[in-house]
């Protein structure tokens, strides 16, 4: 489950299982289970109840960042998809006007729904070496809905959104990075710590203010993803 860090006025919100001290990470793949969504805003409580500068770095352990919707639970439970999908839209957009500086460290795979899990962020770090950010709902024909639509050509330049949604291409480090998919690049191991110094750059902006000017930014993708999902707007299957 997700846990809490903290380096400095840093807040780092691992995705997934902390691994046990000594061993190497578990290549979960930090799926959205609804305990999953209900953890992590927990944990997002806990941080904006600090009072002072601060910011957020979100991060993984092993393969994976995050591979998104969990489709097991999804096809388990398909008469409460359209609520489910909902409640993602709120992880994202609590992200969008949370009220201090946020960065991915995008430390492995970022697949469909984790993918825009990143673009949730203000900035985001990318492993140079290793993984992939991909938008692969073309190529298993799943739609998005009208929030994930109105994130992703938001958050990118409008050719690449079309090219990632269109084609479900998957996008290295040096691939995102000249697509403008990501702000910076690190080797190996350094993603995490690449993460951590740009947010501490900018904890002393924490605040309402922040919050309020996010939202004016954001305001076309948050109507949309405020939008409730039903089949008049979403058809899966």
């Amino acid at each position: 489950m997700p846990y809490l860090d903290r380096e400095g006025d840093v807040f780092i919100l691992g995705l997934g299982d902390r691994a046990p001290e000594g061993e190497a990470p578990a290549d979960n793949e930090n799926r959205f289970a609804p305990e999953w969504i209900l953890a992590v805003h927990e944990l997002l409580d806990e941080v904006e109840a600090h009072e002072g500068p601060a910011a957020l770095v979100t991060t993984s352990a092993g393969k994976f960042y995050t591979n998104g919707l969990d489709t097991t639970w999804v096809f388990s439970n398909l008469e409460k998809l359209p609520s489910y999908l909902d409640s993602i839209h709120g992880v994202y957009s609590r992200l969008l006007t949370l009220p201090m500086v946020t960065v991915a460290a995008v430390t492995g795979h970022a697949f469909g729904g984790g993918a825009m899990l990143a673009l949730a962020h203000d900035f985001r770090v990318m492993r140079a070496d290793r993984g992939y950010f991909c938008l692969p709902e073309v190529t298993l024909n799943m739609p998005f809905t009208v929030g994930m639509s109105a994130l992703v050509t938001g958050r990118l330049p409008k050719q690449n959104a079309i090219e990632a949604m269109l084609t479900g291409r998957r996008y290295g480090g040096s691939d995102a990075l000249a697509a403008g998919i990501v702000d910076e690049t690190a080797d190996g191991d350094n993603v995490l710590a690449a993460a951590v110094a740009r947010a501490a750059a900018s904890t002393a902006v924490r605040g309402a203010n922040l919050a309020g000017i996010k939202q004016g930014i954001h305001r076309d993708t948050l109507t949309a993803l405020a939008t409730i999902t039903d089949e008049s707007n979403f058809k899966f299957g």
